[in-house]
């Protein structure tokens, strides 16, 4: 999250295509093209870009700014959902972008898209959530520095969340700003450097999104059901993909009937296309006058038929075993 009011879409221009350059290049080396991911990446920079044919739609950024004071006195769920989804400028926007892009490949090609939705939906609302709390809380201790009232938006409070997610397990060390630290440390590393090297930024928002994160992981161990969340997007999905699977069943196309069949199986519908041995119960083929498993000749009198065979309720087990072996090798 970053802080201010006034220098709203005051810095820099043409970072926007970098940014999709990187993406498809990312997207191009991997194999599975996490959906989850592109969708947030598509909306973050479609809302900070505000296309004409949006703007009845979309709050502007004062509408949104995540200012603890404002959702309490005023139970501004607007504030509370959507800030992080707009961002100051384009600098501030690329930069989340690519951390987005970076966390989120690895966790969505690893827990699947619909539980990683659901994940993220979970972090935006406890993000918010805590930070709100922590915001709320320093007013007891009548701290010096105005965290209640303070407008911020982006969404790296989420982002501080997905990485601690990402590294919980992990056992090795990496470099935050050149310095190495216990890879499972890092979001706490980040927060303090990133406060020191830019003391704009909203330390309340990182710190609710890591505290949101290890929530996350505690309550997900101590939960053995089902995902409410991820349950209600595979519903979702399912009930996307019905009329597709509708069409499919209306023009399914019957499999074709070669000169191989099956023993014992149920009597095609179409007796013109099949017809069943009558000593061993194979289906062959209608274009067969005699039976591929045995070579009993066809009866019934079909269209093709040869006409019956007087020998065949007569043959024996071992005589129909000598025909396949004469007539199959084997």
């Amino acid at each position: 999250m970053e802080r201010g009011r006034g220098n709203w879409g005051s810095v820099s221009r043409g970072m926007i295509p970098l940014l999709v350059l990187h993406t498809v290049s990312e997207y191009s080396r991997i194999d599975r093209k996490p959906p989850i991911i592109a969708a947030l990446l598509a909306s973050n920079t479609i809302i900070y870009l505000r296309p004409k044919f949006l703007h009845r739609f979309l709050p502007t950024i004062d509408q949104v700014w995540f200012n603890p004071h404002l959702i309490l006195k005023y139970k501004d769920l607007t504030r509370f959902f959507l800030s992080p989804f707009f961002h100051i400028n384009e600098s501030h926007l690329v930069y989340n972008m690519v951390s987005l892009l970076w966390k989120g490949i690895q966790l969505e090609t690893s827990m699947g898209s619909a539980e990683f939705v659901s994940m993220v939906a979970t972090l935006v609302a406890m993000s918010q959530g805590v930070t709100l709390l922590l915001a709320k809380s320093l007013l007891f201790f009548d701290y010096e520095r105005p965290y209640y009232n303070e407008y911020s938006v982006g969404f790296s409070g989420v982002l501080f969340s997905m990485k601690v997610i990402a590294n919980a397990q992990s056992d090795d060390y990496t470099s935050v700003y050149g310095l190495m630290v216990p890879t499972r440390y890092a979001a706490w590393a980040e927060l303090v450097l990133i406060q020191m090297l830019v003391p704009d930024v909203s330390f309340l928002g990182h710190l609710g999104g890591i505290l949101a994160g290890l929530l996350y992981l505690r309550l997900k161990a101590s939960y053995s059901g089902l995902n409410p969340v991820r349950q209600l997007m595979r519903a979702f999905s399912h009930a996307l993909s019905w009329p597709l699977r509708l069409v499919k069943s209306l023009f399914r196309i019957q499999p074709r009937i070669t000169g191989r069949g099956t023993v014992g199986g149920r009597i095609a519908r179409d007796t013109l296309h099949t017809w069943r041995c009558d000593a061993c119960t194979f289906d062959n083929s209608g274009r067969l006058h005699v039976c591929e498993m045995c070579g009993t000749g066809r009866t019934g009198g079909g269209p093709s038929s040869p006409g019956p065979t007087s020998e065949i309720h007569d043959l024996s087990l071992e005589e129909l075993r000598r025909r396949r072996i004469q007539r199959f090798g084997r």
